[in-house]
């Protein structure tokens, strides 16, 4: 029996990308026809982790909302945020539904009845980061980062900074260049009383623990303190549990 939740807990799972072709055959078939589409466009290896990412996304939100995988749909806002639809309709005021894909990681966050945002990325070139810093982040940021005391810490830095600001735009269901302007650098958690043109505040941002050479970060919109807790995707129980559903 599963415990029960409130909307002062996030929950993160982890999702490896690279799965075998036996994971990746049952997970294909819970795709929709339009997700099947892209999966099948011109890049085999972007149309396996695709799968991987949609199919294991559609097992724990059904699961967390107890209807079949199959039954799931999704609506897009107006800059393109997903929001889970089921046989009662749309589960958004139910469930804060939050993905990001970079490379061979994937990350889900779920919450009960609050809007999340989630954001994973392989840490960047320090020389990209750079140029991308100067171009687009508020200046002290800028700076922070031009005075770090490596090219890999600079990569990190910024590779931070750059998911916390990805996470506060999926959260409200933005756009991107609506996000540049955040004052996002410090210690985590991070609390913006004002998030600026996205939206209303106050939004909480936090980092959070992901293997690899990666970096990630969940928003959650409101005042209350959220607690993160991290799963990591196992595809055999997922899928064995799918199977039991279904016979």
């Amino acid at each position: 029996m599963t415990a029960p939740r409130s909307a002062d807990q996030v929950d993160l799972w982890i999702i490896p990308t690279d799965q075998p072709d036996s994971v990746l055959a049952e997970l294909s078939r819970l795709l929709d026809p339009g997700e099947r589409a892209r999966a099948a466009g011109p890049d085999p290896a972007l149309g396996r982790r695709f799968t991987v990412v949609r199919g294991a996304v559609r097992l724990l939100v059904a699961e967390r909302l107890g209807v079949p995988p199959a039954e799931l749909a999704w609506r897009c806002g107006p800059h393109g945020k997903p929001e889970p639809v089921d046989r009662h309709g749309p589960a958004g005021g139910r469930l804060g539904v939050s993905w990001s894909a970079s490379g061979a990681l994937a990350v889900l966050a779920l919450a009960e009845r609050r809007v999340v945002g989630a954001d994973v990325e392989e840490i960047r070139d320090a020389r990209v980061a750079s140029r991308i810093a100067h171009r687009y982040f508020p200046g002290r940021e800028a700076e922070l980062l031009a005075a770090a005391p490596t090219p890999a810490a600079r990569a990190e830095r910024f590779t931070e900074l750059w998911c916390r600001r990805e996470a506060c735009v999926k959260a409200y269901g933005g756009r991107l260049v609506q996000g540049f302007g955040l004052p996002l650098a410090g210690p985590a958690p991070r609390v913006l009383a004002d998030a600026g043109a996205l939206g209303p505040g106050p939004c909480r941002i936090d980092d959070a623990p992901v293997p690899g050479p990666f970096r990630a970060a969940v928003a959650a919109v409101g005042d209350h303190p959220f607690r993160l807790l991290t799963h990591r995707w196992h595809p055999s129980v997922a899928l064995n549990t799918t199977t039991r559903q279904r016979t």
